[in-house]
């Protein structure tokens, strides 16, 4: 049962990054022009938003949820996770951000969210390895490979990828991998234009510990050659309505 076992992971987590200096909460609170680096990162492909109305899907705690709520619109956020979802609204009180939160897993978004009426779908760093399949009407299982397989891939791993000092329990998770073709095709197939995707030689963490350096952006690219190997890319399509879907992420 993956939703019931990365539920709990992310519930336990999701207190611990709110206190770590990872997810920089004090900054939020004490700047409200602070953006996350998630967000600033994509700043020239999100333009301007100004008076669009944005979901945030697989937000979490809501820091890039808040970090785009300064940029002219009004922001709601969806996640599974009530503990996630108590520290984000913690945080939009601290800030002052118009946010509305909604407790729901993403493949329940279309019927929880009011159809048609978000200019701007975003989703962040790191939230499709969470899904078993990035279609959501069937469930076509991938693996950690980069091609689809048949299984997830389980992992047993304490700690989080953000400095705490909290020890933490619940640390089975369970996730899946989802090629660029797979990922184009589907938004193709659901009517989207692609209207922009760039690779990028980084990621915003130590995604391979000892093999990568951080950099003056905060981006972690590759000691050797990291001109090699995609690290991450951002992906932008638009419906035929000029709605846009922003999707950034790890392969």
């Amino acid at each position: 049962d993956y939703v019931t076992l990365n539920k709990a992971s992310w519930d336990e987590r999701a207190p611990a990054h709110a206190t770590s200096p990872g997810y920089s909460v004090d900054r939020f609170v004490a700047d409200s022009t602070f953006l996350s680096d998630v967000v600033r990162f994509d700043l020239a492909l999100l333009g301007d938003v100004t008076g669009l109305r944005r979901v945030h899907l697989q937000c979490h705690i809501g820091t890039d949820t808040i970090s785009l709520s300064p940029l002219g619109a009004r922001m709601t956020g969806l996640n599974f996770s009530s503990a996630a979802l108590e520290q984000g609204r913690a945080l939009a009180a601290a800030t002052g951000s118009d946010v509305d939160f909604v407790e729901a897993d993403v493949y329940d978004a279309a019927a929880v969210l009011e159809p048609g009426s978000f200019d701007l779908v975003f989703t962040g760093i790191g939230a499709l390895c969470w899904l078993p399949d990035v279609r959501p009407d069937h469930l076509l299982v991938v693996d950690h490979p980069y091609f689809e397989q048949v299984e997830p891939l389980v992992w047993e791993e304490g700690g989080t990828y953000v400095p705490t000092d909290v020890e933490l329990v619940h640390n089975t998770t369970l996730e899946w991998n989802h090629g660029l073709g797979e990922i184009v095709t589907a938004l193709m197939d659901a009517g989207l234009r692609i209207t922009a995707l760039a690779e990028h030689d980084s990621v915003p963490w130590e995604a391979l510990p000892g093999q990568m350096t951080s950099g003056p952006d905060g981006e972690w690219r590759l000691d050797e050659r990291p001109e090699r190997l995609a690290c991450g890319y951002t992906l932008q399509a638009r419906r035929p309505d000029n709605v846009h879907v922003t999707v950034k992420r790890t392969p």
